[in-house]
Parts: structure tokens; C-alpha cells; sequence
């Protein structure tokens, strides 16, 4: 099995990866077998069937409209985000859409979408199926999905949860554990972020390589820009208000000497950037998936500390960053779970802090058995952490989590750095245990919104 940087690491639009996502991309690859079966001109009505954690939030996740812009013909990464939901408005008012973007059916949303709240299908929490009638009622084609995390979408003949769409291609330094990835590092002389990029110039040049992970980081600055400058309050009912604009007004008119320590200053930032990315997140904007949407804010705001606040930072050292952060996803990919609605927010948040905290440690001048350490401590002070998003909506606690996160992956980097890479729990253990954990869960703790904060906060 081959997973690529690109696969871990992709452009989206919020506000989840799994439910806003996949979704939109299993409509897409529904519509698209029809149109390529010569099934397309005979199909006269779709319905969309949602289970599990997409059942139980997927209206909070926008899983609906995700589904209705697949069935258009859309995919997360080339939609423009502010036509999601002025045209999912259009879709239900006329009572009509354009299956794969040319042909006219009709669309009853009581009928033709539908949240199954407390049923889910075998695999994964993250189950939708798609059936397609023609004007007689008879069905054309029917197919099953499964949302597996992280945009990864994978059809009904998965064998089970945690399979992606299978990659034969023969890399040059095949890993599958922290252990193997340390043995090639060890016997080869090269680093994380060059075992990486030889893997990843199987598929592309090394200098496409560059072009393409600096397109991703322009996304994630352009994500924060965004976060920065829009106001208001977050869709979705609970009126939650925007803070990144407000703060990055306060930090902007402000030295480092009007800071009481630089240490500090530098909390602010990074707090801001997790703020502002998953902002923009729960409003629906682009974003990359890092390797979710839920935990999307904690690799961009630890590469802004790097940019902005580590000396002799640069944009080789952000390739670097993110060929070491994608390493680290894969282990967690291939060994346990990136899915919320699979092992809780451990998943996410989780993962994307031991990401975050490798690639850190890559580009400060860690060793490869430094840069595992930091991966480790950074997971490790995860395991446990439930997905419990009240209202069913990717706001409270994820925002707020994503800041969080993001300055435990530097502490992580930080206490790495300060050893000599020899620690007591090895990556590998601390990813057994999370998927264990994990599956210990109750599944109320799981991305269901029917335990937690979620229950014990009173909407008004």
C-alpha cells in the first residue's frame, strides 16, 4: 500500500473533512460511473442516504449540500466555496438539480436525502449509499461509500474500516511503522524528509514535488489571510463569534516589546493562526485537510510559528516540514485511524499534533530518532480525547482545540529536541494504543454528538 504526501495532505472545503468532504467526493464518483456506464440520460431521480456519525451530524457537518454539489459534478478542490450554499438554496427551492452539471431531474429533499440518526452500515461510521431510479421507479445503479477520514473515500467492497483505496506502486523506501522508518533512516544516512521525497518522486519530479507542497502551504497562508480579515458569527445556529479578526488587529498594532515575554508573543500568533484557519473552516471556506478539516488549523499555524518566529526559516525548510508531517500521517493512516467518528478526536487532533510536532523538529535540526520523539510526546498527550462537537457542528470545542494543539506540538518539538531521541514509549506503541483506545470509545464519544459538551451544553 503506497499513500502519497498529497493523499494525507489535499485542498478542501470546510467544514469536515469525512462529512463535508467525502461526501461531496462519493456523490462525485457515483455520478461519474453512471455517466461512463452510459447509465447517465436514463436516470430520472437520486436518493442519498446517509448513516452512522453522517446520519447523526451530518446537517451541522454540511453534509447535504456536500452531496448535492457532488451529484452536480463538483469536487472539494476546484469548488468555489461561496456557491455551496446559495446554490444548495436554489437546488430546494426549485425542486430541481443538474445530475453530473447538464441533465435536469427532480429533487424532493423529504424523499431524496435522508439522515439515518442511529443506523449505520458495516465498516465505518461514515457509511452513505446512492440510488438512482429511472421515471418508471426502477433502479438504475445503487452503490455504498464510506467516508474512512481525512477525504478519503473508499466504495462497498472494502474489506474493512481502516482500507483506503489500494496503491501497488513499489516506492524505494516502503515504511510502515515508526520502527522501519528509523531503520531506513539509520541504514541510508538520509532523513525523514528525504525518505519522503524519494517515495513521493515515484509519482512526480522532485521539483514538481516542491511546487506542489508550496501550492498546499500557499493555501494554508491564504486560508489564514482569510481568517484574519472575516468577521461575524459562525453558521449553524449556535451564534458562535469570530475572534481571529479582533485579535489580529490587537497583535498587528502591537511590537514584541509591548509582549510581557517573547514566549508569549509567540502564543498569541500561533493561537491566532489555529483560530483563524478552523475559522474559516466552520464557515465553509477552503482550507487544506491536515489531514482533516476538524484538525485542519494545528500543521498551518505550527508552520507560521516556524516561518515567522524560528531563525533561518524558509520555504525549502516548509517542504521539509511538510515531507516529515505527511510521514508521520501515513503511520497513523496505515496503523490506526485519522476519523473522528472511527477513534474520536484523538484521531484528528491527535494526529495532526504529532504531525505538526515531527515536521517542527525536522526543520529545527532534529534527528530522525528526535523527530519520531517528537511525534510520539505529541500523540501521546492526545490519547483519550473524545469528538464531542456540540450541536453536531465542527465550532465548540474544535476551534478552540485546534490553538490548543498547535502549542503542544511545539512544547512536543521543544522536549524532543532538549533529548537525544532515546524515550521510553515508541511511536509505534503510542499508535497501537491510540486505535485501542479508540475502539474502547463508547460510540457516543464518537463525532455522534450524543455525549460530552454535546449534551451538557444548553442551545439557545
Amino acid at each position: 500500500m503506497a499513500i502519497s504526501l498529497f493523499d494525507m495532505l489535499k485542498v478542501g472545503i470546510g467544514p469536515s473533512s469525512s462529512h463535508t468532504v467525502g461526501p461531496m467526493k462519493a456523490a462525485h464518483v457515483f455520478v461519474t460511473a453512471l455517466k461512463d456506464l452510459g447509465l447517465l440520460e436514463r436516470v430520472a431521480r437520486v436518493q442519498s442516504q446517509l448513516y452512522g456519525s453522517l446520519g447523526a451530524t451530518g446537517m451541522g457537518h454540511g453534509s447535504g449540500s456536500a452531496v448535492l454539489m457532488g451529484l452536480e459534478g463538483h469536487l472539494p478542490d476546484s469548488i468555489d466555496p461561496a456557491i455551496v450554499q446559495p446554490r444548495y438554496s436554489e437546488i430546494v427551492g426549485l425542486a430541481q438539480m443538474m445530475l453530473a452539471g447538464h441533465q435536469r431531474i427532480d429533487y424532493d429533499e423529504r424523499q431524496d436525502l435522508i439522515y439515518h440518526r442511529k443506523e449505520s452500515l458495516p465498516f465505518h461510521a461514515n457509511g452513505m449509499s446512492f440510488t438512482a431510479f429511472d421515471a418508471a421507479g426502477e433502479v438504475v445503479s445503487e452503490r455504498i461509500y464510506y467516508s474512512v477520514g481525512g477525504g478519503f473515500v473508499v466504495d462497498e467492497t472494502a474489506a474493512g474500516a481502516d482500507r483506503i483505496v489500494e496503491d501497488l506502486t513499489l516506492l524505494p523506501y516502503p515504511f510502515r511503522t515508526g520502527a522501519e522508518l528509523l531503520k531506513i533512516c539509520q541504514e541510508t544516512g538520509l532523513s525523514i524528509a528525504e525518505v519522503m521525497l524519494k517515495n513521493e518522486s515515484i509519482w512526480r519530479s522532485e521539483e514538481q514535488v516542491r511546487t506542489e507542497i508550496l501550492q498546499l502551504w500557499q493555501v494554508m497562508q491564504e486560508c489564514v489571510d482569510n481568517g484574519t480579515r472575516n468577521e461575524g458569527v459562525l453558521p449553524g445556529g449556535l451564534k458562535v463569534k469570530r475572534r481571529a479578526a479582533a485579535l489580529y488587529r490587537d497583535l498587528k498594532n502591537r511590537t514584541r516589546m509591548d509582549m510581557i515575554t517573547p514566549s508569549l508573543g509567540a502564543l498569541d500568533w500561533v493561537n491566532l493562526y489555529a483560530l483563524a484557519v478552523n475559522e474559516e473552516n466552520a464557515a465553509g471556506g477552503r482550507m487544506v485537510t491536515a489531514p482533516t478539516n476538524g484538525a485542519a488549523g494545528i500543521i498551518p499555524a505550527v508552520l507560521h510559528y516556524y516561518i515567522h518566529f524560528c531563525p533561518n526559516s524558509d520555504e525549502d525548510g516548509v517542504v521539509r516540514f511538510l515531507l516529515t508531517a505527511a510521514a508521520i500521517g501515513i503511520l497513523f493512516k496505515i496503523n490506526a485511524s485519522i476519523s473522528g467518528a472511527e477513534v474520536g478526536c484523538q484521531g484528528e487532533v491527535g494526529s495532526a499534533c504529532a504531525m505538526a510536532a515531527a515536521g517542527l523538529a525536522e526543520v529545527t535540526g532534529g534527528t530522525p530518532a528526535q523527530v519520531e520523539n517528537a511525534a510520539e510526546i505529541g500523540m501521546e498527550h492526545n490519547l483519550g480525547l473524545t469528538c464531542d462537537p456540540i450541536g453536531g457542528l465542527v465550532q465548540v470545542p474544535c476551534i478552540e482545540r485546534n490553538a490548543m494543539a498547535s502549542m503542544k506540538a511545539i512544547n512536543a518539538a521543544s522536549l524532543a529536541l532538549r533529548g537525544d531521541g532515546e524515550h521510553f514509549v515508541s511511536l509505534d506503541k503510542v499508535i497501537r494504543t491510540m486505535k485501542e483506545t479508540g475502539r474502547d470509545m463508547l460510540d457516543k464519544y464518537k463525532e455522534t454528538s450524543r455525549g460530552g459538551l454535546a449534551v451538557n451544553i444548553i442551545e439557545c
